[in-house]
């Protein structure tokens, strides 16, 4: 599930003609929130009434309302990218893994975490945060698992204890889709057999003893593999000096932990600012270049640091606690 927040994603879905669209396919009842406790205590719990301003979507709907709304062959599927390099008068060459080759007055590094345009533009490379995630599902959790369901409730919850902790949400088709969090050293999912998945959950519950069963039981009765996921972030305030012809968005430009919410909602607004700079500025690829990346870099920067903060807050000393006060002081301001 993602939150699209007004501020960011929605203003791109709404600059696309998209948004009444995502009106249709928002997941009701995916806002309520709920922080619980190692023990199973419910230290706070919200419902979802329809007015908040984050409403949740499952993201294969969102993906396939932005790629149906464009021309058919404006993605090209199939094309994964093995290297970029520059040539004369800001036009660059990308290279494809089937051997294919094209050339571009403007080329624009949207390819994730570990991009192949990046370095184009800058040597910066993702570092390890500290925390670590097992992927796990639970289907029709209602009917098979409702312990865990009746715990969890109907949207995002937030399980926290000693540095470690259990993410989940309720998705639209009635399943659980849960991350389990450890602060743990970067090797550490390199210790454990996920091609063996009786093992790995026994594995990763050794970190779990206590904890109240219906929490243990997001990973002891999971269905299917676990995934691993080392999180990874670029260094809050990754900025770079214009280069002609280039630029990058998304998660290549600002990779940041998940915990405020903000990666796919900033790639959204970044592309969308990206085309209305670009619009802004016909024929001279500089100018909007360089407009876009002005209100880029301080926007990314402070997003970076309010997920640098999170994860701190989350996985740091008293991070129930803290997360608890979090979320009661922004009640009291509403």
């Amino acid at each position: 599930m993602l939150d699209i927040h007004e501020d960011s994603g929605q203003k791109a879905l709404h600059a696309a003609e998209l948004h009444e669209g995502f009106r249709k396919i928002i997941h009701e009842g995916g806002e309520a929130l709920r922080l619980v406790g190692p023990d199973g205590t419910v230290h706070l719990s919200e419902e979802d009434d329809g007015t908040g301003g984050r409403p949740e979507v499952d993201r294969g709907d969102l993906r396939a309302l932005l790629w149906e709304s464009l021309p058919d062959g404006t993605i090209r599927w199939g094309m994964k990218v093995s290297g970029a390099r520059p040539l004369s008068d800001g036009r660059h060459e990308v290279s494809f893994a089937d051997g294919s080759v094209i050339t571009t007055d403007l080329l624009i590094g949207a390819d994730g975490a570990w991009s192949r345009v990046r370095p184009l533009l800058s040597p910066a490379r993702p570092a390890y945060t500290g925390v670590s995630f097992i992927e796990t599902d639970l289907l029709d959790a209602e009917a098979r698992h409702p312990g865990s369901a009746a715990l969890l409730g109907g949207g995002f919850s937030i399980c926290l204890g000693d540095q470690r902790g259990f993410l989940a949400h309720r998705q639209a088709d009635g399943s659980l889709h849960v991350y389990t969090a450890l602060r743990a050293a970067e090797d550490w999912l390199d210790s454990i057999d996920f091609g063996d998945t009786a093992a790995a959950k026994a594995a990763v519950l050794s970190h779990f003893d206590g904890w109240d069963e219906n929490l243990r039981a997001l990973v002891a009765d999971a269905d299917g593999a676990l995934v691993p996921r080392r999180l990874h972030a670029l260094p809050v305030g990754h900025r770079w000096d214009h280069v002609p012809g280039v630029t990058l968005l998304g998660d290549a430009a600002h990779l940041m932990s998940p915990f405020a919410g903000e990666g796919a909602n900033l790639a959204m607004l970044d592309g969308a600012e990206l085309g209305q700079a670009t619009a802004a500025h016909p024929g001279d690829a500089a100018a909007a270049l360089i407009a876009y990346e002005e209100a880029l870099f301080p926007r990314s920067e402070a997003s970076a640091a309010e997920s640098a903060a999170g994860l701190e807050t989350m996985f740091g000393e008293r991070g129930l606690e803290r997360m608890t006060e979090f979320f009661a002081s922004h009640q009291e301001a509403e």
